[in-house]
C-alpha cells in the first residue's frame, strides 16, 4: 500500500479505486482477465465493449466480478447502434465507469450517472475538454500525440495542463505514460491520474498473441507512424509492410477492403444490416465524414483483430502509443502496478528531500 497522500487523488476518491492507474478499453486486447487482473492489482481495468456483442460484454462483466470485487469499467462508443442497450446492461451490472473514446451525447452521459455509473470520454483539446465538462461527465482523459490508436495533434506535455486549466473536474493524462515518474509528472501537471493502453496491452494476462508481443519488444521509439491510410482518421501503429502498402494504395482502390472488412465486423458483432445501416448513418452525421471515409471507419477493428486475436501481422495493424520504445519486458499486471506506485512514492520522497529507502520494494517472481 501507498502512503503518500498525492497518490489519493480526485480520481480515486471519485471512483473508488485504490491507485490513479487506469487500463484504456483496447478493442480486442481489454478483456476480462486483463480487466479483472488490473482491478485487483488496485488500478482501474476497463473492458473492450465496442467490440463485444451484448452478451459477450454481459459473460465478460460477470467473469470480472468473478475474480474481483473491486470497481473497474466498459468502454463504448456513443455512437454504436443499440448503445441504449450496453448503457443499461453496464448500469444493471453495477459497472463503475463508462469511457469513450468519442463525445458522449447529454442524454446518454444522464441515463448512465442516474443509474450510478460515472461517464468518462477521451479528448484531444482543451476546449473538448470545456466541453464535455459543461455536458456534464465525471472526470475525462487528455491523450496527447504520443498516444496509440485514433490520436490528435497535441502532445501530452501541452495538452495535459492546458485540459487540467481548462476544467474542473478530473482529468487523466494519457499518451507517453508507463512508469511512476510518469505518474509524478502528470500529478504535477495537475491530472488526478494516467490512462495506459501499450503498457498493460505489453503484460502477461493480455490475450494478444505471443508472436504479436514480440514484434512490439522489438519496437524503437522512431518504430511507429500516425497513418491516416486505415480509417480516414489519424491513427499511430506500428510501422509495417502493410501499413506502408496502405499508405502508397490509391484511395478508391482502398475502399472494396474497407468495405469488406466493415461486413465482417457486423457479422462478428452480429449487428443486422438495418443497425448496421443505422450506426454508419449516425457515425457519419456526428464525425462529419464523407462515404468514402465511413466505409474506411469501419476497417480498422477488422485489421487490428487480424492481429491481435488472429496473430497474423502479414495482414494485421499493431495500434501503439509511442512509448513502445521504451518497452521491453512482459511483467504480470500485479507486478507492474505494483512496480509504478513504488516508483512514485520513491520519486515524491526524492523530490520532498525525504529518505526513499523506506518505501519497501515489492520483488518480482
Amino acid at each position: 500500500m501507498v502512503s503518500h497522500p498525492a497518490l489519493r487523488t480526485r480520481f480515486c476518491e471519485l471512483s473508488g479505486v485504490r491507485y490513479p492507474l487506469v487500463q484504456t478499453g483496447m478493442g480486442w486486447v481489454s478483456s476480462a482477465r486483463l480487466t479483472a487482473a488490473t482491478s485487483a492489482a488496485g488500478g482501474c481495468g476497463i473492458l473492450a465493449g465496442v467490440t463485444m456483442t451484448l452478451a459477450e460484454l454481459d459473460a465478460a462483466i460477470a467473469t470480472v466480478r468473478e475474480h474481483t470485487d473491486a470497481p473497474f469499467g466498459v468502454n463504448m462508443r456513443a455512437d454504436q447502434q443499440g448503445v441504449e442497450q450496453t448503457a443499461d446492461l453496464v448500469i444493471r451490472r453495477r459497472v463503475a465507469v463508462a469511457s469513450f473514446a468519442g463525445p458522449p451525447n447529454r442524454d446518454l452521459i444522464k441515463r448512465l450517472q442516474d443509474g450510478g455509473v460515472l461517464a468518462m470520454p477521451t479528448i484531444g483539446a482543451p476546449r473538448h475538454a470545456a466541453k464535455m465538462a459543461e455536458w456534464g461527465v465525471d472526470a475525462v482523459i487528455a491523450q496527447g500525440h504520443e498516444g496509440g490508436g485514433h490520436t490528435g495533434p497535441i502532445p501530452t506535455s501541452l495538452l495535459l495542463p492546458a485540459a487540467c486549466r481548462a476544467v474542473a473536474i478530473p482529468v487523466l493524462g494519457a499518451g507517453g505514460f508507463n512508469s511512476g515518474r510518469g505518474l509524478v509528472a502528470a500529478l504535477a501537471y495537475g491530472a488526478a491520474g494516467i490512462a495506459m493502453g501499450t503498457r498493460f496491452l505489453l503484460t502477461k494476462e493480455c490475450p494478444v498473441p505471443d508472436r504479436i508481443k514480440a514484434r512490439y519488444l522489438k519496437a524503437t521509439l522512431t518504430d511507429t507512424v500516425v497513418t491516416h491510410a486505415i480509417d480516414g482518421a489519424p491513427q499511430r501503429v506500428i510501422r509495417t509492410p502493410l501499413i506502408d502498402r496502405l499508405e502508397r494504395a490509391n484511395p478508391l482502390l482502398r475502399l472494396p477492403r474497407a468495405l469488406a472488412n466493415a461486413l465482417g465486423f457486423r457479422r462478428l458483432t452480429k449487428t443486422s444490416l438495418v443497425d448496421f445501416l443505422k450506426e454508419g448513418l449516425a457515425m457519419r452525421k456526428s464525425r462529419e465524414l464523407t462515404w468514402s471515409q465511413l466505409a474506411m471507419a469501419a476497417n480498422a477493428p477488422m485489421l487490428t483483430r487480424a492481429s491481435m486475436v488472429d496473430g497474423r501481422l502479414e495482414v494485421g495493424i499493431l495500434p501503439t502509443g509511442q512509448v513502445v520504445g521504451v518497452i521491453d519486458e512482459l511483467p504480470t499486471v500485479a507486478d507492474l502496478v505494483a512496480e509504478i506506485m513504488h516508483e512514485a512514492e520513491e520519486t515524491l520522497q526524492r523530490l520532498g528531500g525525504e529518505a526513499a529507502t523506506t518505501v519497501p520494494r515489492r520483488e518480482r517472481a
